[in-house]
């Protein structure tokens, strides 16, 4: 998959760089950036207790903090529909299911909409 980098250049060269690969966002064929921007999911995610706490970006990226450290896992996520897929910087990959608009399912744990 080639990726556009935030100018919109085409970037096949493969970087070893991550806050360079972080500034960019995978375009799919059928799925424009305007797209990612408006599903209703954008915000701010945590669990009950706290603890974990994701940030659904508008530009298609996510930052989850765990406990005091921030920015524990950062990368790259698409919504399709109530479904959302996630891909970890590291190569993890992960997905979650809203089961209504205020609330995640997502690895084994419950995410309600910070408001």
């Amino acid at each position: 998959m080639a990726l556009l980098s935030t100018t919109g250049a085409l970037d096949d060269s493969p970087s070893d760089d991550l806050s360079r690969r972080s500034q960019q966002v995978p375009i799919l064929a059928n799925q424009t950036e305007t797209e990612m921007q408006q599903h209703p999911y954008v915000g701010m995610w945590i669990t009950a207790d706290g603890h974990i706490r994701q940030e659904l970006l508008p530009n298609g990226r996510y930052d989850e903090a765990r406990g005091n450290r921030q920015s524990a896992y950062q990368g790259r996520y698409e919504v399709s529909g109530n479904r959302i897929d996630y891909w970890d910087d590291t190569g993890f990959t992960a997905d979650g299911e809203f089961v209504d608009a205020d609330t995640l399912h997502h690895g084994g744990m419950v995410f309600f909409r910070q408001k």
